[in-house]
């Protein structure tokens, strides 16, 4: 059944109003006429099964009839990714919102060489990613900040896995025992973190260096890869 985010409280009997382009999509892609049903969520109500209560020209209106799934979230786990050209960092937000993400946090390191974001298209690309994998929230996607200004703010009790390239950190599957939710994960930028930076997050008490094998990933598949392994070791997939 089609699955729509929507940002309207959900309660039986409740009007929901698609935007124009989730109402052309229903009547004139997937040819719904009036009482046909989808369920629809907005990450804090749960999931709704509706039905079209109204079709027209300037957009449709659902009626929510009951309570599918109550709401739930996955585990605490962030995405600290440096930021890098657009479509990997799109295929980035695309994996963390299937793979179960809370929050993906961007970031400029001294190395980054991307200093502009399309905000919108992201949270657009994690929404349908939402929507496919029947989670019933959406990820956050922030603004990019500097990696001192992130660390400097840092919550201790949220453990933060370090993807680090030297070469001299222990394998993660090692290290995940120490990295239940709350926890983050850090993927540096292209041309991998400074050594000032590198130095600083290893002397950090809430960071925990790992690595990722013998071979040099790029920033997408390291974000996937270090994404599966936690949820597979920590996370929700156990």
């Amino acid at each position: 059944m089609i699955r729509l985010f929507v940002p309207h409280p959900l309660k039986a009997g409740a009007g929901v109003a698609p935007t124009i382009d989730q109402s052309r999509y229903l009547t004139a892609v997937m040819r719904l006429s009036v009482g046909d049903e989808i369920l629809v969520f907005n990450g804090q109500d749960g999931e709704w099964r509706c039905s079209l209560a109204e079709a027209g020209k300037r957009g449709c209106v659902l009626k929510a009839e009951e309570q599918t799934r109550p709401q739930a979230y996955g585990p605490d786990l962030d995405l600290v990714i440096a930021m890098v050209k657009r479509g990997r960092v799109e295929t980035i937000v695309e994996k963390a919102a299937e793979l179960g993400a809370r929050r993906v946090r961007l970031t400029q390191t001294r190395r980054t060489n991307v200093d502009f974001v399309k905000l919108g298209r992201l949270d657009a690309i994690a929404i349908e990613a939402a929507e496919q994998t029947g989670r019933l929230d959406v990820p956050a996607v922030d603004d990019p900040q500097k990696l001192d200004k992130i660390l400097d703010s840092w919550d201790p009790a949220r453990r933060l896995v370090f993807c680090d390239e030297g070469g001299d950190a222990r394998p993660m599957i090692e290290a995940l025992a120490e990295t239940g939710p709350p926890a983050a994960i850090l993927i540096g930028p292209e041309g991998g973190f400074a050594p000032e930076e590198r130095e600083r997050l290893r002397s950090l008490p809430f960071v925990i260096p790992v690595s990722l094998g013998p071979r040099i990933l790029r920033a997408d598949t390291a974000a996937i890869a270090a994404m599966t392994l936690w949820q597979a070791a920590a996370g929700d997939w156990r």
